[in-house]
C-alpha cells in the first residue's frame, strides 16, 4: 500500500499563513486525529488542531478534505491552512509525524499525480517550470504546457505516424485481399510532410531559451566600454570599471530582463593579440563564450582611430548589434570602418551621459524576435529535444526503407511513434522519472 506523505508546501519562515499538504490512504484518519470529524469535501472548515498525543491545541486553522480520485494526486488529500509562525508549523509537522506519516520527497506530490494518471510527464514538468518562472514569458510558456499544448502537438504527430503505418501494415498483413493498389506508396507523401515538420520543430530552440535565458555576449577590444555598458544595463555596479586595459579577465555572467524575457549577458576580456598569459586565457574563454552565444553586442569605441575596432570583427554576425560607444565624443575613423564592415543593426550610445536608449530598443527587438512565435515550441527541455531527435531519425530511416519493402519501414514508423510517446512518460525508465521529479520543490 502507498504510504501517506505530508509536507509544508509554503516557504519556511514567518508569514501570515502556511500550508501543510497531506496525501495517501491514511489522510482521513490523520485529519480526524488532528481536527475531529471530516469536514464536507472541498469546503474549508475552521477547526482547532490538536496534538494527537498530548491533545493540546496548537493552532486554529482552515482544514480542507479532498477525497480521491478527484484530487491533485488522485489520492485522498487534505490541506491545513495554519498560521505561519515557525512554532505552529513545527507543531503541525511533529503531530503528523507522530501519526506515522512520512515527510514527502521533492516532487512526490506531483509524481503521485503523474502515476495516478492526473498529469502527463510534460505537464508535470510544466509545474516545475511554473514554480521557477521569473519572467512573464516563462510563466506563459509553462501555463500553456500545463494546459497540454506540448502533449497535444506530439499526440498529433504520433497520430499522423499511425495513420501512415496503417497503410503499410495493411499491405503487409493482407497481400491477397482486394485492397487499393500501392497502399505503401500512398503513405509516403504525408510522411515526407511530417518529416519536414519535425525537422523544423527540432530547429526551433525558442522553448529552451525562454526557460534558460538567451545568451548575449559583449565583445570588443579592451576599453571599448563593455563593463560600463553591463553596469548601465543592470542599473548597478556589478563589475569593476577602470581605465587600465585588461581589467576584466574572466567571463562574468549576469541575468537581465529584456522585453519580458530572461537573458544572460556576459562581460568578458577585451580581445587583443598581444595579451600576457593570464589575460590570454581570458581572451580564449571570451571567444569560446561569444561563439556559442545567441547574440553578440559588438562594442567599438567611436572616438578611436587605432584600428582596435577589428579585434572582434571576426566574431560579429549579420544579426548582431554593432554598438558605437562614447558617442558624446567626436566620431573618428574606427566608427566608420566598423559601420562599413557590419551589415547588421547599429546603435550609438554614451554610458557617461546615460544615452543608451537606441541600444535598449534594438536589444528588445532582437530578443523578442528571437524568442516569440505563433506556434508553441516543440521542445522546452533537453529531454524533449532527445525525444524529437529520436523520432526524426526513425522517420528518416523509414522513408529510406520504402524501396526495400514495407516491413522495415513499418518497424521504423512504430519506433518513431514510440519515441513520441516518451513525452508523456508512460514508457520512460524509472531512473528518468527520478531525475525529473528530484528537481521539484518539497511539497509540490
Amino acid at each position: 500500500m502507498t504510504s501517506t506523505i505530508f509536507a509544508l508546501a509554503t516557504a519556511p519562515g514567518r508569514a501570515a499563513v502556511a500550508v501543510v499538504r497531506i496525501s495517501g490512504p491514511g489522510t482521513a484518519q490523520a485529519l480526524i486525529a488532528l481536527a475531529g470529524p471530516l469536514p464536507s469535501p472541498r469546503r474549508a472548515s475552521l477547526r482547532n488542531l490538536r496534538d494527537p498525543v498530548s491533545r493540546e491545541t496548537f493552532d486554529q486553522a482552515l482544514v480542507l478534505w479532498l477525497p480521491g480520485p478527484a484530487s491533485f494526486t488522485g489520492e485522498d488529500q487534505a490541506e491545513l491552512q495554519i498560521h505561519g509562525g515557525s512554532a505552529v508549523a513545527a507543531a503541525a509537522v511533529e503531530a503528523l509525524a507522530s501519526l506515522g506519516l512520512r515527510p514527502a520527497q521533492p516532487g512526490e506530490f506531483t509524481r503521485r499525480a503523474f502515476e495516478h494518471g492526473r498529469l502527463e510527464l510534460s505537464q508535470a514538468e510544466a509545474i516545475a517550470d511554473l514554480v521557477d518562472a521569473e519572467t512573464a514569458a516563462q510563466r506563459r510558456q509553462a501555463l500553456a504546457q500545463l494546459d497540454g499544448a506540448l502533449a497535444q502537438r506530439y499526440a498529433a504527430w504520433r497520430e499522423a505516424l499511425l495513420e501512415s503505418l496503417a497503410f503499410l501494415e495493411a499491405e503487409i498483413d493482407f497481400p491477397d485481399e482486394e485492397l487499393p493498389d500501392a497502399l505503401a506508396a500512398r503513405a509516403r507523401p504525408p510522411l515526407e510532410r511530417l518529416a519536414a515538420e519535425l525537422d523544423a520543430a527540432l530547429a526551433d530552440t525558442r522553448g529552451e531559451k525562454v526557460r534558460e535565458g538567451l545568451r548575449i555576449a559583449l565583445i570588443g577590444a579592451p576599453n571599448a566600454g563593455k563593463s560600463s555598458l553591463l553596469n548601465a544595463l543592470l542599473g548597478r555596479e556589478a563589475v569593476i570599471v577602470t581605465e587600465a586595459p585588461g581589467t576584466t579577465r574572466d567571463v562574468i555572467e549576469q541575468p537581465l530582463l529584456v522585453a519580458g524575457y530572461r537573458v544572460l549577458v556576459a562581460d568578458m576580456a577585451g580581445l587583443r593579440e598581444d595579451a600576457e598569459a593570464i589575460e590570454a586565457e581570458g581572451v580564449r574563454r571570451a571567444r569560446a563564450w561569444a561563439e556559442a552565444a545567441d547574440l553578440r553586442l559588438w562594442l567599438v569605441d567611436a572616438s578611436a582611430r587605432e584600428g582596435d575596432w577589428a579585434a572582434a570583427a571576426d566574431l560579429a554576425r549579420p544579426g548582431d548589434i554593432l554598438v558605437l560607444t562614447k558617442s558624446d565624443l567626436p566620431e573618428d575613423v574606427d566608427a566608420a570602418a566598423a559601420r562599413a564592415a557590419h551589415p547588421g543593426p547599429v546603435a550609438e550610445i554614451s554610458v557617461r551621459t546615460g544615452a543608451i536608449a537606441s541600444l535598449t530598443c534594438a536589444l528588445e527587438g532582437a530578443v523578442a524576435g528571437a524568442l516569440s512565435g505563433a506556434d508553441f515550441p516543440a521542445a522546452t527541455r533537453v529531454r524533449h529535444r532527445v525525444v524529437l531527435t529520436d523520432a526524426c531519425e526513425h522517420l528518416a530511416r523509414a522513408l529510406a526503407d520504402f524501396g526495400g519493402g514495407p516491413e522495415r519501414a513499418a518497424e521504423d514508423l512504430r519506433l518513431a511513434a514510440r519515441a513520441l510517446e516518451r513525452l508523456s512518460g508512460r514508457i520512460d525508465p524509472e531512473d528518468v522519472l527520478g531525475r525529473i521529479f528530484s528537481t521539484f520543490c518539497i511539497g509540490k
